[in-house]
């Protein structure tokens, strides 16, 4: 996906992007590439790349709020070989996972358009296709699980949102949602650790059977 970086195709986003590299001249700045490896057993789709976080160093949920319950979660249960994530190349590996972003690009006011919810969907519909019966994909907030199916092309009315939810889809793909672990989320105590941690318990035990 390395062409994925020269990507230009939302121009509101693209130069949005512009100027942010213009600003903060050290951030990546850029379309933020997939993480982890190329076949994994877990696939987890956050909403975009935060404005101090993905946009910054570059990696998925790494270097703001979002990404320290995530990361802590994953090392929890065996897919991180480190509970922080500080930087691109701070050597964390992701194990049996891959993380990605339903939009590649820092939106402004971290929120995308619908029609670059679209254009983007091209992205994670590719990243879709290649995966293994039996693979489970985790949702993180209602935009990355209706992207999920969007990719799909599947109705989102039949499968809907819902934290902790669980769908067995086309090709036995399992799709897994859960609300965003967003400071908002988690400091509103909508989203406790507990309740994260209950998310991934039943996804490693799905993937036992």
């Amino acid at each position: 996906m390395n062409e994925l970086l020269d990507c230009r195709a939302c121009p509101r986003l693209a130069g949005f992007l512009e100027d942010v590299r213009l600003e903060n001249p050290g951030y990546h700045a850029r379309p933020v590439v997939p993480f982890g490896v190329d076949d994994p057993r877990l696939l987890i789709v956050g909403l975009a790349p935060g404005m101090h976080g993905a946009n910054r160093t570059g990696r998925p949920f790494t270097g703001d709020f979002a990404g320290i319950l995530l990361y802590e979660t994953l090392h929890k249960f065996g897919f991180a070989s480190r509970p922080v994530s500080e930087s691109a190349s701070d050597g964390l590996e992701l194990i049996d996972c891959r993380i990605t972003n339903a939009v590649k690009c820092l939106p402004p006011a971290n929120k995308p358009e619908t029609a670059e919810i679209r254009q983007c969907n091209t992205y994670l519909k590719t990243e879709l296709a290649v995966l293994k019966s039996g693979t489970a994909v985790l949702a993180l907030g209602n935009v990355a699980h209706t992207a999920v199916l969007m990719a799909l092309g599947l109705k989102a009315k039949n499968y809907p949102f819902g934290h902790n939810a669980a769908y067995v889809l086309p090709g036995d793909i399992r799709l897994y949602s859960s609300y965003h672990c967003s400071r908002y989320n988690t400091q509103t105590r909508r989203l406790t650790p507990e309740m994260f941690h209950a998310v991934f318990a039943r996804i490693v035990n799905d993937l036992k059977e």
